[in-house]
């Protein structure tokens, strides 16, 4: 089987932390002959910092603009420059504070730290977490600053939402992107984000699988918010966690545990895989 794992959520919780038993199950998964994938909305560097101890087959990033496949790059759609400095030239304009993904980093906007703070808060503790003057959130060790923001390189954007009618104003101004929303725990929309049209997790897993030569019904979907419900559909088989959003489990074939109690390890047992 090709096995394809959303990140945030799925594979790792909130607070970024890989279960020791997904390891194990993933490891063993392989060992068994079964392909394993990520496909997340992180970028290629995003992945090789965090030194999860894991061997894989290959990434999905970008919330499915760039597919890589044993070290091949099999596809990469970025942003053009146009498209990255209307972007950039918006989010100055309302004082947004923005960053650009790429595969090398993500480049973040004067002040990011300070102006993200509240939603990187919500997004690890959920919705009604308080943020106070000593409260310390990390920043992720991907993010570059000071470095040049007109860029062709970019898979995607996000920005932190002042109010939701920042997205709505986004999706107006962007009419050639995809303009997404996501959050955290409870999966409230605390950044926005662009994209390139047509490009996402399921679109790149036709891709790989093509390049593959594998059909649909040898594949397995792992995931926990909305945005990988178009790869539960690209897939054979579907499982939600436990703590995924009620929209994303009526779709599921399958719904496992919460991230944070072995559902990943149980999946892959109910599942046979391991």
């Amino acid at each position: 089987m090709v096995i394809f794992l959303d990140v945030d959520g799925t594979l790792i919780n909130y607070e970024t932390v890989l279960p020791e038993s997904a390891r194990y199950a993933i490891n063993k998964a392989r060992t068994n002959g079964h392909k394993v994938y990520i496909c997340t909305g992180c970028s290629k560097f995003e992945i090789e910092v965090k030194n999860w101890n894991l061997e894989l087959d290959g990434m999905i990033g970008g919330n499915g603009c760039y597919v890589e496949s044993n070290n091949t790059v099999v596809m990469h759609e970025t942003l053009s420059l146009s498209q990255c400095k209307q972007f950039v030239d918006w989010c100055n304009q309302r004082d947004l504070a923005f960053r650009l993904e790429c595969n090398e980093g993500i480049y973040i906007s004067e002040g990011y730290e300070e102006k993200s703070k509240e939603a990187r808060l919500k997004y690890i503790e959920g919705i009604d977490a308080v943020l106070t003057k000593d409260k310390i959130v990390p920043m992720n060790p991907s993010m570059i600053t000071g470095g040049e923001l007109l860029r062709s390189n970019v898979n995607k954007t996000g920005f932190v939402l002042k109010s939701y009618q920042d997205y709505l104003d986004a999706v107006e101004e962007f009419d050639d992107l995809n303009v997404g929303t996501w959050g955290g725990k409870g999966e409230y929309a605390l950044y926005g984000d662009t994209s390139q049209k047509n490009i996402n997790k399921a679109h790149a897993i036709e891709v790989l699988l093509d390049y593959l030569k594998i059909d649909k019904s040898k594949t397995i979907a792992f995931g926990d918010a909305k945005v990988d419900i178009p790869m539960f559909k690209a897939c054979g088989y579907s499982v939600a966690m436990g703590n995924a959003g009620e929209e994303t489990k009526q779709v599921a074939d399958y719904i496992t545990d919460d991230v944070d109690n072995d559902g990943l390890l149980k999946a892959f047992e109910y599942l046979k895989l391991i």
